[in-house]
């Protein structure tokens, strides 16, 4: 009896384990990415081997003239340079070293023009985890994988007594101090490259080197086994080997620190355990979202064209019209957005948590190691291109990311190093503070394992840090363009820093901090031309001219054209829609921004609608609050089968570390936060029959359009429903999803006007402590002296202008504006707007 009660015990013990098993495991979408998407025309992605978030990503150097910027590969390439252990995706963010490994036959070279070897596009492959190709030129296959901290590259050479490996130490870009390199032994090498951000690697190699040799400045140095130099290439030479394995582990923070990545990730010479390995992660990692369908079947296809081939004889004659699975294709740009998404921001500590600080001194000599303790730190924070898109997916479905992420800036404020050089290259590149509103928009979605106390000393610290760029900006709320470069974008972009302050201090309940940031969030106002609707500079407190919205300006706009500005106060739309005439004009000023025919630089834009663009790419979402959210359904299509495509030149524009593909991962979702720190998701257009989103709490919440399989042309709503009940909202809230459930979505062919007018609209609006905007002073055009100046209001709203013109500060008791003021000599004139006894700021100009 009781051995037949232990038999029952292990066997339900069995069947519960493989009940686990099975419910653990996940479904494979791999097959979906298509890594070379985004590798031709602007995108500037890399099609090489690497794990999400990874420290390493290794793929080919095609690029050594840095024509392609980086990551220094092009799909129309026909020659390979060498393997890269560290690529990223983005021309603008490159990272300043390269450690190229090259396998060539014969005898070793040292210059990287004369030994690089065409390859064929037949023979190159990739996928998630993975990268292979062959060298025509030496006749060796070439294959890459990768873990978190380390490399692996499989070289297949033919029969030969000449094998090399050819490790070149001098191919980097920007700051470089030179290289080092010493041999261990027959198997292994390390060293270091030593520019703005340092790296050292160890390298092991599965079989013995027969000889090696050092070059600098490509002279061969007489038996030396370590050498360095700005310019150090080495070979190592194999007698007949046919299979070598290379295993690279990188750190930034030692030499003993890249071993230790390499023994612990890649212990052994497996590379097919290591890409297996690889590809799990991948797997794991994709399988957050899961998605079905997303166009009619193959067999649905198939039928329709039969009918038109019957109804179109001469067509029949023809030659057939071939069936394209376009499910397959939204299915696959869905997964290779996805994945692209996940390539940054990178692990930045070694496996023992250490890592080096970002100094105040970007070249410091002696940079501080320090050690990670309960978190993985991350670096290349260029959350200027992030943040709109990719970090609420992040918070979405990697909270614990997501936590290490903020643990990591706030890393860099405990060790009092630097946060204006926060990224791995320790350069700043963009405007503004962009962890300020990842941060934000993480607290506000309930991500809270990190001291929100000190993250708000942070915001503060890097928003008022002293500068007289910061300071000008809180004494005239804006910024000039006669002392700043694109004072447009800045303002623009500090003030929606200011924004996010706001809310996580209202979270904190810090109610005199958050009056002080709310109400520096509205000098957008400042920037807003009541009169035209632009975003326009000043200059010398007149509205900038000549001013062409069309018209490239790259001066006072980061993005150059004075259009991207146009609504870029996502925070803050209804104020916005007040100040351009209400939700008519403001959908009218919608529409000119995506049909206007003006030139500009891009063939591909959508009006002056740029995917690339940051400050640009909340507008088709912007329909939602206006009377015509039909419009937003119909752009959200429009730039999601125009602007993609499963190509190399499929991305419309640059992706820097994802930014691109995840306005499309969200978008195809049907769902889209225009700004952080926002619960509201404004409800686009689903592209899949079934999305699942799988969250960390063990729901999930489905998404579900079926009318997307039944015709491609289904693109406007029809109806709503949340968890079986009719929804009348156009927009979700962040706890619709996070607590789990069902959204669906009827789709049609035609604009259902009546159903989406009677929709309740989304809120984005500051009702706090409203501001006065500064007023204008106008030098007026006359034929005759004396010359006049005119001041004028730029509220929508009656207020009262105060002015002196002898250099002092105006107050109410000074003299009302009421008519154009003559001056004949040197004159500084003043002036503030007045209403309900607030003031705004002094605006000032000189004559």
């Amino acid at each position: 009896m009781i051995k037949f009660v232990r038999v029952s015990v292990l066997s339900v013990g069995i069947m519960v384990l493989c009940l686990r098993v099975s419910a653990q495991k996940k479904k494979d979408y791999t097959p979906y990415v298509n890594p070379f998407i985004g590798t031709s025309g602007e995108g500037h992605t890399f099609p090489g081997a690497v794990l999400p978030y990874g420290m390493v990503e290794v793929g080919p150097n095609t690029d050594i003239q840095w024509e392609n910027v980086n990551p220094y590969y092009h799909y129309s390439d026909s020659v390979v340079y060498g393997f890269d252990n560290n690529l990223i995706s983005d021309k603008n963010s490159p990272k300043n070293y390269h450690i190229l490994l090259m396998p060539t036959v014969g005898e070793p070279l040292f210059d990287i023009a004369k030994y690089g070897s065409n390859f064929s596009k037949k023979k190159e492959f990739a996928s998630p985890g993975y990268y292979k190709t062959k060298l025509d030129k030496y006749n060796v296959d070439v294959e890459l994988t990768a873990t978190t901290r380390a490399a692996m590259h499989r070289y297949n050479y033919p029969s030969t007594s000449q094998a090399n490996i050819i490790v070149n130490l001098k191919h980097y870009v920007g700051f470089f101090f030179g290289s080092s390199v010493e041999v261990i032994n027959d198997h292994e090498i390390c060293g270091s490259m030593e520019s703005s951000t340092n790296v050292f690697f160890y390298i092991k190699f599965s079989k013995p080197f027969k000889t090696y040799g050092i070059a600098n400045n490509d002279q061969l140095l007489s038996r030396v086994k370590k050498a360095e130099g700005e310019n150090i290439v080495l070979y190592l030479q194999f007698n007949n080997p046919g299979e070598v394995i290379s295993k690279v582990g990188v750190s930034a923070v030692s030499i003993e620190g890249a071993l230790k990545n390499l023994d612990s990730e890649i212990p052994d010479f497996d590379f097919n355990k290591t890409q297996k390995s690889a590809k799990t992660a991948w797997i794991n990692e994709l399988a957050k979202i899961e998605v079905e369908g997303g166009a009619p079947s193959v067999q649905q296809e198939q039928q329709v064209v039969a009918e038109q081939q019957a109804n179109s004889p001469s067509q029949s004659s023809s030659k057939k019209n071939a069936v394209v699975d376009y499910g397959k294709i939204k299915r696959t740009l869905f997964y290779t957005a996805l994945y692209h998404t996940m390539l940054s921001p990178n692990i930045d500590s070694d496996v023992d948590g250490k890592f080096i600080g970002i100094e105040t001194n970007p070249l410091a000599e002696d940079p501080k190691t320090h050690i990670a303790e309960g978190f993985t730190n991350y670096s290349l924070f260029d959350l200027w291109k992030k943040s709109n898109a990719d970090y609420p997916l992040l918070t979405l479905i990697d909270k614990k990311r997501t936590t290490d992420i903020i643990k990591s800036f706030l890393a860099i404020y405990d060790y009092k190093d630097s946060l204006k050089w926060a990224t791995s290259q320790r350069f700043f590149l963009r405007i503004g503070y962009q962890m300020v509103p990842f941060m934000v928009d993480a607290y506000a979605k309930g991500i809270r394992d990190f001291n929100a106390e000190k993250a708000l000393d942070v915001m503060i610290y890097v928003q008022d840090r002293n500068s007289g760029f910061s300071n000008d900006y809180k004494k005239t709320g804006f910024k000039t363009a006669d002392d700043y470069p694109q004072s447009v974008s800045g303002t623009l972009q500090t003030s929606s820093i200011d924004w996010c302050i706001a809310q996580m201090a209202k979270m904190l309940n810090k109610p005199v901090v958050y009056a002080a940031y709310i109400q520096r969030a509205q000098f957008w106002k400042n920037m807003h031309n009541k009169n035209n609707g632009f975003m326009q500079p000043r200059k010398n407190n007149e509205w900038y001219s000549p001013f062409e919205p069309n018209t490239e300006n790259s001066w006072n706009y980061m993005e150059r054209y004075p259009w991207q500005y146009a609504f870029a106060v996502p925070y803050d739309i209804s104020s916005l829609i007040v100040r351009d005439g209400g939700k008519e004009k403001f959908a009218g000023k919608l529409d000119d921004f995506f049909t206007t025919n003006a030139k500009n630089s891009s063939t591909s834009a959508i009006g002056q609608y740029f995917n690339s663009n940051i400050p640009g790419r909340t507008t088709p979402y912007l329909y939602n609050f206006t009377n015509e959210a039909n419009k937003t359904q119909f752009y959200i299509n429009k730039i999601l089968n125009e602007q993609y495509s499963n190509k190399p030149d499929g991305l419309v524009g640059n992706d820097p570390n994802g930014q691109v593909s995840s306005w499309y991962v969200m978008s195809a979702l049907g769902i889209y936060n225009i700004t952080p720190g926002q619960q509201q998701f404004q409800i686009g257009l689903p592209q899949f029959d079934k999305a699942v989103i799988n969250l960390e709490n063990g729901k999930k919440f489905t998404i579900v359009n079926s009318g997307s399989s039944v015709a491609r042309n289904n693109i406007y709503l029809q109806g709503m429903s949340l968890n079986k009940k009719a929804y009348n909202k156009l927009y979700l809230n962040y706890d619709d999803i996070a607590n789990g459930g069902e959204f669906e979505v009827y789709t049609g062919r035609l604009a259902n006007k009546m159903f989406i007018h009677d929709l309740e609209k989304p809120t984005s609006a500051i009702t706090d402590e409203l501001i006065v905007p500064n007023p204008t002073i106008t030098l007026l055009k006359t034929f005759a002296p004396p010359t006049q100046v005119s001041i004028n209001s730029n509220d929508i709203e009656p207020n009262t202008i105060y002015y002196t013109i002898d250099g002092s500060a105006p107050t109410t008791s000074s003299m009302v504006y009421s008519k154009p003021i003559p001056i004949s000599t040197k004159t500084t004139i003043k002036a503030i707007a007045v209403k309900n006894g607030r003031s705004s700021f002094v605006t000032e100009a000189h004559y």
